[in-house]
């Protein structure tokens, strides 16, 4: 904030020690640093509150952000639940199990009782 080098500094000194005198010059030292002190209080509230406002507002706008987003997740997710809903009431209930594709290697593997070989159709080698 202010800009004092060493030699500023001491022409400051000379002049209270000149000006003030030597006998008070420890009681106006102690009034100036308490002013100082005051000073320094007063800018550190003040730029807290800026600090408060600042994160307020953000944190509002995130608020805002977040509101928005959730609600175009719930309408994907609305539109999701009615496509679903159409399709599963345009789909035709089936009862019993699933029908077998012959091709399949699977099926052909399986042996039921039905396509089992009967006991004089072998041959014997």
């Amino acid at each position: 904030m202010f800009d004092i080098g060493a030699a500023e500094l001491l022409v400051i000194i000379i002049v209270a020690v000149v000006v003030i005198g030597p006998k008070d010059l420890p009681l106006a030292m102690r009034v100036a640093g308490r002013w100082i002190g005051k000073v320094r209080r007063i800018s550190a509230q003040f730029r807290s509150g800026i600090d408060t406002m600042v994160r307020e507002a953000e944190l509002e706008d995130m608020e805002k952000k977040w509101k928005a987003q959730n609600e175009e997740i719930m309408r994907r997710s609305a539109a999701l639940t009615d496509a679903e809903a159409k399709v599963a009431s345009d789909a035709p209930l089936m009862t019993g199990p699933p029908p077998v594709d012959a091709s399949a290697p699977e099926a052909a593997s399986e042996a039921t009782p039905e396509t089992a070989p009967k006991g004089g159709d072998h041959v014997q080698g």
